[in-house]
């Protein structure tokens, strides 16, 4: 199941980092990194295909599913945990699973991204439907957890998508969207939580806001959905409603109070204003 030398793996470009001053360090750390938004580019068009469909199925009422190991898994996770309180949706629309369950996230499970069988047995737990969407992403593109996982979703009729950062990865060949992300040799050799992790979280960031867009959970260019956990995000609220209702800090916050949301408000306000 291996790839012969998959670009992950290749040799940095950079010798003796260990005889490096620290200057020398962050300039070619950050020097890598600059590549990455290039890369990303130009991969929108197939990033655009996954977006619509996701869309497409979210609308019927089917949820978006990552699955990945390691630091993959975890940039996953992270997404989608930050989708509830952006854009106040149920955390049961985007679930991030990472192999050997929500303890990976902090500690590595040792071995768990080997099991071929397990993303579906996880998967399976959600009672996963021809609704969903499995996006899989594995910086090597090679992973038996993630790759497992979407030949069985296939096999269900569900919709596949990628994100590896090898050419004609394993996880390609299992992906109806696949997007490979061809960031070459990390910095610190083999080290893919540097450019291969940057670039799968540019994507995921890219994925997750247009769906939520399309989806009809912004206003403008503001997040009117939001959940007022802090008091930060209240302060931002009463900005937002000052700014398009043009009225002062203390109704703002009166109304933001009465209502919950800056959309109940905006609602309340103009029952013909499109939120």
């Amino acid at each position: 199941m291996s790839q012969i030398n998959p670009d992950t793996e290749r040799e940095s470009l950079y010798s003796n980092l260990d005889k490096m001053s620290t200057n020398e360090l962050l300039s070619n750390i950050n020097n890598e990194d600059k590549k990455v938004a290039a890369i990303v580019e130009k991969q929108i068009p197939n990033i655009e295909k996954l977006v619509d469909v996701i869309v497409t199925k979210m609308k019927l009422g089917g949820r978006l599913f990552y699955i990945g190991a390691g630091t993959s898994g975890r940039i996953g996770v992270l997404d989608a945990s930050e989708c509830p309180p952006t854009f106040g949706v149920p955390d049961s629309w985007i679930i991030g699973i990472i192999a050997g369950g929500d303890s990976a996230i902090r500690k590595a499970v040792e071995n768990a991204e080997d099991d071929i069988d397990q993303a579906w047995r996880d998967l399976s737990a959600y009672e996963i439907t021809n609704l969903d969407v499995v996006i899989g992403i594995a910086a090597s593109g090679n992973t038996p957890y993630v790759i497992g996982g979407l030949k069985k979703a296939r096999e269900n009729n569900i919709v596949t998508g990628s994100i590896s950062c090898n050419s004609e990865s394993l996880i390609s060949k299992e992906a109806d969207y696949p997007i490979e992300l061809i960031v070459g040799p990390e910095f610190l050799t083999g080290s893919t939580r540097m450019k291969a992790g940057t670039s799968q979280k540019l994507v995921l960031n890219m994925i997750s806001t247009s769906v939520m867009i399309k989806l009809g959970r912004i206003y403008g260019n503001k997040m009117i959905d939001m959940q007022l956990s802090n008091k930060k995000l209240v302060q931002r609220a009463v900005e937002m409603i000052i700014e398009e209702l043009q009225i002062d800090e203390e109704l703002a916050s009166v109304l933001l109070k009465k209502h919950k949301s800056v959309r109940a408000v905006l609602l309340a306000q103009n029952k013909n204003l499109e939120v």
